[in-house]
């Protein structure tokens, strides 16, 4: 059945304006070329559009002549203003962007592990409302949250987990209070990390991966056919608890002990690198100016200082730096143990690449991507390749980022009829 003229003019819109999204301003012109519209069709979307408040006249063409042919058209970037924020154990790092995603403002709040509920929420409030006003937002349209545990698919929200600070449930509600007006998401942390990876790093030529998540504890996102898959629960991923060789026991309903975490969670990499006979983690301070994460600005700097998996981190990136007789023992004996797990993924998934990401993958970069890939080989009839994090310390707020201004174009832009 044909579509209304309703129907096809919110089709036509979208596409348009997903192509200034995607190209930057264009010329009535070649919205013409790349939509393959007809002209009376483009200039009538242009002017709808322009009266709607979501594309505006940015400049002129110099490959045109002067007049109203050359006319650049780009999206109003601040139609709407978004924040992301990547909620860890220790903090929460914020940072606040235009329509077109660019980066505003930023923010952090670290917190302590003894800090109760309500000083927490509102020091993590107090950052994004700081990093609005400093980017010059009068209103949020969206924030898109990144969070340990596990996001509830029928509802949205975090559930409750143990090991977990009180703090994040209540954060959510706190921000929706507060933020009158935003629409409020949230995801699991590796799930949005794989999210960037697919768009913006080291996944951006696969529809199907893994993303290998290791770092206090371990964890998985999987894409398959493009598409993020939660599972039934909301629980796809959680290979702490996976049963693995070389553990002492297995992992209970309750407790990941014994599973997969026991092997490559970050206590069991600093005991081996113990074992191994390298130096404990040194101090907190500037621990991370190495960590690649330029990509999150100062703000993230200020608290993955001491987020968790830091010191086993610093580990193993000094480990790849130094690369002596015993380091070298030290990641080959981590990249056994990385390969466990990644196997197991392998063999129900066939997803032909597994990216390492969180603060110890980042850490063991290309170096310990490489020692995985090479023992995933002798493992597995499965061809895949391992890849590290393209996206180093940002990865989670560059998911909240793209989750938010996604959902915000969605509204804003129109869902087409059905």
């Amino acid at each position: 059945m044909p579509a209304s003229p309703s129907t096809a003019r919110a089709l036509n819109d979208r596409l348009a304006l997903r192509l200034l999204q995607q190209e930057g301003p264009l010329t009535a012109g070649q919205l013409k070329q790349l939509t393959g519209l007809s002209r009376p069709t483009v200039a009538d979307l242009v002017d709808r559009l322009t009266a709607a408040g979501l594309i505006q006249v940015v400049g002129e063409s110099g490959e045109q002549r002067r007049g109203p042919n050359a006319r650049l058209y780009g999206i109003v970037a601040g139609r709407a203003h978004l924040a992301a924020l990547d909620v860890r154990t220790e903090g929460v790092l914020v940072l606040v962007s235009d329509l077109l995603g660019r980066v505003l403002a930023e923010a952090s709040a670290p917190i302590g592990g003894d800090t109760g509920t309500g000083p927490a929420v509102e020091q993590a409030v107090a950052a994004v409302e700081r990093a609005v006003k400093e980017g010059g937002a009068d209103r949020l349209h969206t924030v898109g949250i990144g969070a340990p545990g596990l996001i509830d698919p029928a509802t949205g929200d975090l559930r409750d987990s143990a090991g977990l600070p009180a703090w994040h449930r209540s954060l959510v509600a706190a921000l929706q209070d507060r933020l009158p007006g935003a629409r409020v998401t949230v995801e699991n942390e590796t799930n949005l990390a794989a999210l960037a990876e697919q768009r913006e790093g080291a996944a951006r030529d696969r529809d199907t991966f893994v993303l290998l998540w290791l770092g206090h504890g371990v964890g998985a996102a999987v894409v398959l056919d493009g598409t993020l898959r939660r599972g039934a629960s909301g629980g796809t991923g959680e290979i702490g608890f996976l049963p693995v060789p070389g553990t002492d026991t297995l992992p209970s309903a309750t407790d990941c002990d014994g599973g997969f975490h026991s092997l490559a969670g970050a206590a069991a990499v600093v005991s081996l690198a113990a074992d191994c006979g390298l130096p404990a983690p040194g101090p907190e301070g500037g621990a991370d100016a190495a960590d690649g994460t330029e990509g999150a600005g100062g703000a993230a700097r200020a608290v993955r200082g001491a987020a968790d998996g830091s010191g086993a981190a610093r580990v193993v990136r000094d480990a790849v730096a130094r690369a002596s007789a015993a380091d070298e023992r030290f990641l080959h004996a981590l990249a056994d143990r990385v390969a466990v797990g990644a196997a197991s993924v392998v063999a129900v998934l066939d997803p032909g690449c597994v990216v390492l990401g969180g603060e110890i993958g980042r850490a063991g970069g290309a170096v310990l991507a490489g020692l995985v890939e090479e023992r995933l080989r002798r493992m597995s009839p499965l061809a895949t390749e391992v890849r590290a994090s393209g996206l180093g310390g940002a990865a989670v707020l560059r998911g909240a980022l793209i989750t938010a201004r996604e959902r915000a174009q969605d509204e804003l832009f129109g869902q087409p009829e059905r």
